[in-house]
């Protein structure tokens, strides 16, 4: 799984940067045309994925997984393949609207993970499987850039889709899904819908552990789409995806180096202590983006935010195995990308209003505030409910081969 997450992580990872360049290419636009068409476009895959993830997660609970993530990458391969040939940016709006009903293998695979992994250790274990997905998303800019200045990016996208069938074979041939025998009641009843909900709304840190996945990913993606825009600001035309890849796969090096030293640090001392710790950092590091002139500046900055935000995902994840019912647990999981997803949605399109309106020192300054709200709100809650009794599930289990 490390590996599959790899090849998908470095695969979507290698077009990010040039998404809004490739738009660029296909026509005479105005700037405000291409920032404002580049966040949509970025943003339409995870409207569908932000529909359907739940759904699968359900369905992940009742059938298994593995299936599941052979049919995302499977779709995700088809979908960026053909988003080699298009000649229209509505093209390449749809295509990337039909590849979200499929997008998920990332979050699939954390939640195959999560379950058959004893809770005690599961921060470790999902910020090591993080790791594939972070090196990927290292290499996948850095490489994607320069394939792309190297043979254009319709060649690259078709290039990608290669590798992203690579990470279907490898579940196929490479993983076998353990069947899990639970000793507690609570894990082995079949919950509806409502009583899914209903468990969510009991649990007050739970619930803002899960918006603040769509609050992260609003600051976060808030400056992806108009980031390779801003580097050709401050840094001028030549090799300018290259330049771009290495911005992205700045916040990659910062992750690699501590997203599984924050999982083991969330197992000891509590995963919410590390979340708002986390929020406020990345906050503060936001904030200084405002004045940056250069592009030694913007790689600086998104390592030191690669240090402390990339951490954020799997220290979440890791929440959600202590706290929900394992029977459960890929769909509160679902919910959780979905809410992903959903910030991924509002980012991006932020974002490229905000550029567009007031200059992209203005996102950096929105984005390190709403970080900064979150960790506040966080807090908030920890202080709230952290001495309330907690009933303590054991989530024991034993495996055999499905």
């Amino acid at each position: 799984m490390w590996f599959a997450n790899f090849f998908i992580s470095g695969s979507m990872t290698m077009v990010v940067p040039f998404i809004s360049l490739y738009i660029q290419s296909m026509g005479n636009f105005s700037a405000s045309y291409v920032q404002t068409w580049s966040g949509l476009t970025f943003a339409v895959t995870f409207i569908s994925a932000f529909i359907f993830a739940p759904i699968w997660g359900r369905v992940g609970d009742r059938f298994g997984r593995k299936r599941l993530m052979v049919m995302s990458a499977l779709g995700i391969g088809i979908s960026v393949f053909l988003m080699g040939f298009v000649t229209a940016v509505w093209q390449l709006f749809l295509l990337r609207f039909l590849m979200g009903i499929v997008t998920g293998f990332i979050p699939m695979s954390q939640a195959f993970i999560a379950t058959q992994t004893p809770k005690e250790v599961a921060g470790k274990v999902l910020g090591t499987l993080q790791t594939g997905t972070i090196t990927g998303s290292l290499m996948g800019p850095l490489l994607g850039g320069a394939l792309a200045d190297a043979f254009g990016y319709s060649s690259t996208f078709k290039w990608v889709a290669i590798t992203i069938f690579i990470s279907g074979l490898l579940v196929i041939f490479g993983v076998k899904e353990m069947k899990v025998t639970f000793s507690k009641e609570e894990d082995t009843k079949n919950y509806s819908r409502k009583e899914v909900l209903q468990y969510i709304l009991r649990k007050p840190i739970l619930l803002i552990v899960l918006l603040m996945s769509a609050l992260v990913q609003i600051a976060h993606f808030s400056v992806q789409p108009i980031l390779s825009l801003f580097v050709e600001e401050i840094h001028g035309p030549v090799n300018l995806a290259f330049f771009a890849g290495i911005a992205f796969s700045a916040t990659g090096v910062g992750n690699l180096l501590m997203t599984r030293r924050w999982g083991m640090i969330g197992d000891k001392h509590g995963y919410t202590k590390v979340l708002i710790i986390m929020l406020f950092v990345s906050g503060l590091v936001y904030l200084p983006g405002m004045f940056i002139t250069s592009i030694w500046q913007l790689v600086i900055m998104r390592f030191l935010l690669g240090l402390f935000l990339g951490g954020v995902i799997p220290i979440r994840v890791a929440y959600i195995r202590k706290e929900a019912p394992l029977s459960t647990q890929g769909e509160v999981l679902g919910y959780d990308t979905s809410l992903r997803f959903f910030g991924n949605i509002i980012g991006p399109m932020l974002g490229g209003t905000i550029a567009a309106t007031w200059g992209f020192s203005s996102v950096f300054l929105t984005t390190g505030l709403l970080l900064i709200l979150c960790g506040f709100i966080m807090l908030v809650v920890w202080l709230r409910y952290e001495h309330e009794p907690n009933t303590k599930h054991s989530h024991s289990h034993t495996f055999s081969s499905r």
